[in-house]
C-alpha cells in the first residue's frame, strides 16, 4: 500500500525534489509525469506500480479509481476542517433572523460528537459592534451630565436637562418605525448624536429661564411666590421660542438631504439621520411646552422648601428668646 500511495503522490500530485536560485529569488522544482498521461481517469489507471520483483503492473489492478463530486477546497479553522453556508435575506433584520434560526437548529438538529455551529459574517460584526456600544452609549449619557453639571453647578438642573434625552427618543422610534428600519449599529449611533443635540437645546431655555429667575429676586429682595416663578418662567420661554425653533429647524432642514440620497451608503446615513430628525420634532414639542413647566414646578417646590426653613428657624427663634425670658 505505501508503494501504491508513494507513485500516486509523486507521478500524480507531484513532488518537490529540489529548488532553484534565481538572484535573490528561490522557486520549487516538482516533478510529476506530464499532463497527457494524468488528464483523465483511463490515463490514470493505466499509471504503472513497481513491484518487489521488478515487475510494473497498472494502478487499475490494485485500486478502483471513481470520480464524484466533491468540495473545491478544504477549509480549516482553529485546526478543524469546516464549511461554510452562505445566507442572504431579503430584510435587514440580521439580529432576528439568526435569533429565530438558532432556536430552530437547536430544536431540529442533533450534532454528532466533534461537530460545532458558529453564526460569523454580518452578525458577527453586529455583535462586536453591540458590546462596544453597550460601553459607548452609558459612557456618552454619563459625560453628558457631568459637562451639564460643570455648568449648571448641581445636580437638579442637569436631571431636568436630562428628561429631554427620552423626549427626543420618542420621535426617533417613530421616524425608525415608520421608515421601517430595524434597529442596527447605525440607528444607534443616530440615537447617540440625538442625545447630544438634544440636551444642547434644554440648556439654551434652561439658562436663559435661571437668567430671567435671578433678575426678577434681585429686584424683589425676597422669596417669589408661585405665581411669580410662572410668569417668569413664560416671559424667559418666550423670549427663547426663535432661537430654539432655528436650531431645531436648522438641525432637521439640514438632514433631510441626507434622507433623500440615493447613492452609495446612502442607507446606512438614512439610518444615523432617521433617529436625530424624528427626534428633534419631539424634542422641540418638549423645549417649549413641556420642560418649562416642569422646571417651573420645581422652582416652586425650591421656593416653598426655603420658606417652610425660614419658618422653621423663626420658629426656633422665638421660642429660644422665650426661653431666655424664663418663660414670661
Amino acid at each position: 500500500m505505501g508503494d501504491v500511495q508513494d507513485v500516486i503522490q509523486s507521478a500524480i500530485g507531484g513532488m518537490n525534489i529540489t529548488e532553484t536560485v534565481e538572484g535573490l529569488e528561490r522557486y520549487p522544482v516538482n516533478l510529476r509525469y506530464p499532463r497527457e498521461l494524468r488528464s483523465n481517469p483511463e490515463n490514470l489507471k493505466r499509471t504503472l506500480i513497481p513491484t518487489p520483483t521488478g515487475a510494473q503492473i497498472p494502478l487499475s489492478l490494485v485500486a478502483d479509481l471513481t470520480l464524484r463530486r466533491g468540495p473545491p477546497v478544504i477549509k480549516s479553522e482553529n485546526a478543524r476542517p469546516n464549511a461554510w453556508i452562505y445566507v442572504d435575506l431579503k430584510t435587514s433584520d440580521i439580529g432576528g433572523f439568526v435569533t429565530k434560526a438558532q432556536q430552530l437548529v437547536a430544536s431540529q438538529i442533533v450534532l454528532p460528537a466533534g461537530y460545532t455551529i458558529s453564526w460569523s459574517g454580518q452578525f458577527e460584526y453586529m455583535e462586536r459592534a453591540a458590546e462596544k456600544l453597550r460601553i459607548v452609549v452609558p459612557l456618552t449619557i454619563m459625560l453628558i451630565f457631568f459637562l451639564l453639571y460643570l455648568a449648571f453647578r448641581n445636580v437638579m438642573e442637569p436631571v431636568i436637562v436630562m428628561l429631554t434625552v427620552p423626549f427626543g427618543l420618542i420621535g426617533g422610534v417613530w421616524l425608525v418605525y415608520l421608515l421601517g428600519f430595524n434597529l442596527s449599529v447605525a440607528v444607534y449611533v443616530g440615537f447617540i448624536a440625538l442625545a447630544g443635540t438634544a440636551a444642547e437645546t434644554g440648556v439654551m431655555v434652561l439658562n436663559f429661564i435661571d437668567i430671567e429667575i435671578a433678575k426678577l429676586r434681585r429686584q424683589k429682595q425676597k422669596l417669589l411666590s408661585s405665581a411669580e416663578i410662572r410668569e417668569a418662567v413664560e416671559a424667559a420661554t418666550a423670549m427663547r421660542v426663535r432661537p430654539v425653533a432655528i436650531t431645531a429647524f436648522s438641525t432637521m432642514i439640514g438632514l433631510i438631504p441626507i434622507m433623500l440620497a440615493t447613492g452609495s451608503g446612502a442607507d446606512v446615513t438614512h439610518r444615523i439621520a432617521a433617529p436625530v430628525l424624528g427626534g428633534m420634532v419631539t424634542v422641540l414639542l418638549l423645549t417649549l411646552l413641556v420642560f418649562p413647566v416642569i422646571y417651573s414646578l420645581v422652582l416652586q417646590f425650591q421656593e416653598k422648601r426655603k420658606q417652610q426653613d425660614i419658618d422653621t428657624t423663626q420658629i426656633q427663634s422665638d421660642q429660644a428668646e422665650y426661653n431666655n425670658k424664663g418663660g414670661e
